[in-house]
């Protein structure tokens, strides 16, 4: 049997790199459909998962997929899909099960641009509201933001160390352009890489109560199969995991549900800061669109423009402390992405009026250039200079 992380210095795509992360993160089941960009994460793991005495299944679709890798993490597996818009759009409904049964898996989301078919080929980050509200309902997710295939690598271990933390299904919006970049990957020893596993119960299997949550609002997780007394449904359920169709019953569910997640934002929200200390203009920006808006911060620099960058590594749960922070201490803000404007808006309401807030953004199809962003940072500069 193959060694599940292989180790050392690789020049990769980010899909593959993503693959790998998996596989040392310990997934062990893989349910998907081919779609450009994110075919070659599929295709790798159909390869690797053999090595390691993991199973990978080609479902008929996406919604399939995303029901099959629910199942798999039910019967105890690590377990994960990858997919881009319109199969993201398919897997809604089974997310929202997911979210609702609690049952943790890693769903990864190659960008590309929309809506419908629309580019196949070519990148976007339109899928940014859709990963927040995608599925019907309230609720919350996790939802990473890797620029490099570097971090692809990580943060795929990352999101499953989330979603076996919350038990919860965590979400990687990569991008086209993340996706398909072949780059330097630098894969740790495996004793190296710290892994989480989902809480397990303990005491009589005849008195367990599947959604009775411990002390960090996440409940113990038996497994089918182990003898314990397990109901699992998507309607509003109990401590038992029964159905209770009552108002009361909703409020008690949602509560456990959302609360896990806003009780751990220090724990979950994730942020890069680079060159802010000072900073009278920042770019807020995450993915591939990060780095553009990276050369762009150091250009900026050079023409004697104080600009710094906050990168969202976690995009939702959204960073909205930070962003109030950073509105409060600089002259403008300027959110950097390849859609046009839905974490713009986010930003804008965070920053409630405290900083004028910009948008650099296209619907897709090219990557923004430096130049680009540059240009409206010296726009923003020149609007406070008059």
């Amino acid at each position: 049997m193959k060694p599940a992380v292989l180790t050392g210095e690789h020049f990769i795509t980010g899909d593959i790199a993503c693959a790998e992360g998996a596989l040392a993160a310990g997934c062990r089941f893989f349910a998907g459909y081919p779609i450009t960009p994110a075919t070659e994460i599929a295709e790798h793991m159909a390869k690797r998962l053999p090595d390691v005495n993991g199973v990978f299944i080609q479902m008929e679709d996406e919604i399939a997929a995303m029901a099959a890798v629910l199942g798999a993490s039910c019967a105890g597996a690590k377990s994960m899909t990858a997919t881009s818009g319109p199969g993201f759009s398919l897997m809604m409904e089974n997310l929202g099960l997911g979210i609702c049964t609690e049952t943790p898996c890693v769903v990864v989301n190659v960008q590309r641009a929309g809506p419908s078919t629309g580019l196949p080929t070519l990148c976007a980050q339109g899928d940014m509201m859709q990963a927040r509200w995608g599925s019907h309902g309230h609720y919350e997710i996790i939802a990473l933001a890797p620029s490099s295939p570097q971090e692809l690598f990580f943060q795929t271990i990352t999101a499953f160390n989330l979603s076996e933390t919350y038990r919860i299904p965590v979400l990687i919006m990569a991008d086209e352009v993340t996706g398909h970049l072949s780059e330097r990957v630098v894969i740790p020893d495996a004793s190296r890489i710290k892994l989480k596993t989902r809480p397990r119960p303990r005491g009589r299997k005849d008195r367990f109560k599947p959604f009775h949550p411990d002390l960090n609002g996440v409940s113990p997780m038996a497994h089918a199969g182990e003898g314990y007394t397990v109901h699992v449904t998507g309607l509003t359920h109990d401590e038992r995991g029964y159905p209770a169709m009552t108002a009361e019953a909703q409020a008690e569910m949602m509560s456990r549900l959302t609360g896990k997640i806003r009780r751990n934002l220090d724990k979950i929200v994730m942020v890069d800061e680079y060159r802010l200390d000072d900073a009278e203009i920042a770019l807020i920006s995450y993915g591939i669109s990060a780095r553009s808006s990276l050369a762009a911060v150091d250009e900026a620099r050079e023409q004697g423009i104080r600009a710094g960058l906050l990168r969202l590594v976690t995009v939702w749960p959204f960073p909205e402390e930070h962003i109030r922070r950073l509105a409060a201490k600089v002259k403008s803000l300027i959110t950097v992405e390849l859609n046009l404007g839905q974490i713009y808006l986010e930003v804008q309401r965070c920053a409630a009026g405290a900083a004028p807030v910009f948008l650099v953004g296209h619907a897709g199809g090219t990557v923004i250039t430096p130049e680009q962003i540059l240009q409206q940072v010296r726009t923003a500069s020149g609007f406070h200079r008059q």
